[in-house]
């Protein structure tokens, strides 16, 4: 028996293991940027930051070391694969070189150790003992240079890519402050959001470490064109099965969304047997409704068309919006409708593939809303910038469109609408979904509404699954998907209580504070 050895293994495992610990570092601290610090000024970070790509060198051996090979036995083969990994692209997820992951989707091979054969018996002499140990020194030391030089590329990419998005990122930034003028309501507003996710930070830490580092979060999926059409998978550990789809749209006063606002729920989701998709959408001012609405609309037709992939189930597909989201949710999927009832449009998903809509503390009419947002520091000049004018109100008010007679045949159209709301919300008043559910009704769509005594904006989405233990939103909307499945309903009951991410005194002070 041969016991192989390779003089700089130790040295390259080194090198490979530094390489990784300054990419984990260099993105968690990105994301932590993301979570922190959500502000009109700084979340706009997160939305252009270059892909962060991981280099992994990953060494195969199709034999044990210490196992002995037959002189019969073909040759064995010790190959390096370059794994790349990109945070915005998951086809680059490349795991192996072995055989059983060749017939993978889009696999990169590149093999910069050559092949060497090992052999055990008596027909090894001394001379080929010596070849053998020369080709292993000699790949070893052409190996590590290439590393280094893929790493320094790599490096150069990435300052470059964040110098031009950094540039990007000051012009929209200075943008939007010349949007918003000197104000002090929001001055006050921005503040008080910087304190509130100060005094969060212990629940936004660990759940931006599932965020990053889980195996059951894939980040970045492309669905689109546009800069900002991105999302982001949370995929049950169990895969027996197709799984129930949520397609969710993150809020973010149409200015600070971000999908991975929406972590915590895909988080809970995810372990109730749920798949979730969070939604990218361009924010203002790269964007304004009708982009946002588009963006929705795109990334909701690729999880009605693509999410089989991905272990979803495409006859249990839902819709459900946040805030802002919510809002913009609620747009796309009347719109969708509007096309489907008229002649010739061409639609890449349909009405019918939703099987219902949740709304948690969505504004549906504009018009009642413009002049609460203004006395709340979204100024009316620039709401009616992002709805694209005062014109534009109708067509983006959910609650005034379904009233319409002639579209009656388009509001039919519509699924199951559950709309949430806490009584206490006064960033967009209970009201509000009360009166949009009066609204359908009267149309003759199905509708309902869920309120949550003294419960403020942030509340149900944030606070009370940071507090743990039993989350009513979360009870409620997996209820509705988990109906007349008899299994997973006896799994929600004896599902354990979730554990507390943030203790109570910061979670109260943070209500206090909360600028929502």
């Amino acid at each position: 028996m041969l016991k192989r050895s390779h003089p700089r293994n130790k040295e390259e495992a080194n090198t490979v293991e530094q390489a990784k610990q300054q990419n984990n570092e260099t993105n968690f601290a990105f994301l932590l940027i993301n979570y922190l610090y959500p502000p009109p000024l700084s979340v706009l970070t997160p939305l252009y930051l270059p892909m962060q790509s991981q280099i992994l060198p990953v060494f195969h051996s199709s034999s044990s070391s210490s196992s002995p090979v037959s002189p019969t036995m073909p040759a064995t083969a010790t190959t390096a694969t370059m794994v790349l990994r990109g945070e915005d692209d998951p086809s680059r997820f490349h795991f192996s070189s072995s055989p059983s992951f060749e017939n993978g989707k889009d696999v990169d091979k590149r093999h910069f150790l050559p092949r060497v054969s090992t052999y055990t018996g008596n027909s090894i002499n001394s001379q080929q003992k010596q070849q053998q140990q020369r080709r292993r020194r000699s790949a070893s030391e052409t190996s590590l240079p290439f590393l280094l030089t893929e790493r320094q590329q790599s490096f150069r990419e990435d300052v470059s890519q964040a110098a031009s998005n950094t540039f990007l990122l000051t012009r929209l930034s200075f943008k939007l402050l010349r949007y918003l003028g000197v104000g002090y309501r929001w001055i006050v507003r921005f503040l008080a959001l910087g304190c509130y996710a100060m005094l969060l930070i212990p629940g936004f830490i660990q759940v931006g470490y599932y965020y990053f580092f889980s195996s059951q979060v894939r980040r970045g999926i492309v669905y689109g064109d546009q800069p900002r059409n991105r999302l982001d998978l949370y995929l049950p550990k169990n895969s027996n099965g197709p799984k129930p789809v949520v397609a969710f749209v993150t809020g973010g006063a149409w200015i600070i969304g971000y999908k991975a606002w929406g972590s915590l729920l895909g988080k809970q989701l995810s372990e109730r047997d749920i798949m979730v998709a969070c939604i990218d959408y361009r924010n203002f001012p790269q964007g304004t409704i009708s982009d946002m609405v588009a963006d929705a609309s795109q990334g909701i037709s690729f999880v009605c068309n693509n999410i089989s992939e991905y272990g979803g189930d495409l006859n249990r597909i839902y819709l459900m919006g946040q805030s802002a989201g919510a809002h913009i949710a609620s747009c796309a999927l009347l719109e969708q409708a509007i096309k489907e009832a008229g002649e010739g449009e061409s639609t890449s998903w349909s009405v019918s593939q939703i099987k219902a809509y949740f709304g948690l503390s969505g504004g549906y009419n504009l018009f009642d809303l413009v002049d609460h947002f203004h006395t709340r520091g979204l100024y009316r000049s620039i709401f009616l910038r992002i709805m694209e004018g005062e014109q534009s109100l109708r067509r983006v008010s959910p609650e005034v469109m379904v009233q319409d007679p002639s579209l009656k045949t388009a509001v039919s159209l519509l699924p199951c609408i559950i709309l949430f709301h806490g009584t206490a919300d006064y960033s967009i008043p209970s009201d509000s979904s009360k009166s949009f559910a009066e609204s359908l009704r009267r149309a003759g769509c199905q509708a309902e509404v869920i309120l949550y005594e003294g419960k403020t904006h942030t509340d149900v989405f944030l606070q009370d699954p940071m507090r743990g233990g039993k989350d009513q939103l979360l009870e409620d909307v997996v209820a509705v998907i988990h109906a007349g499945d008899g299994e997973a309903i006896a799994k929600d009951a004896a599902a354990p209580p979730r554990r507390r991410l943030v203790p109570e005194c910061m979670l109260q002070l943070a209500r206090r504070v909360s600028p929502f």
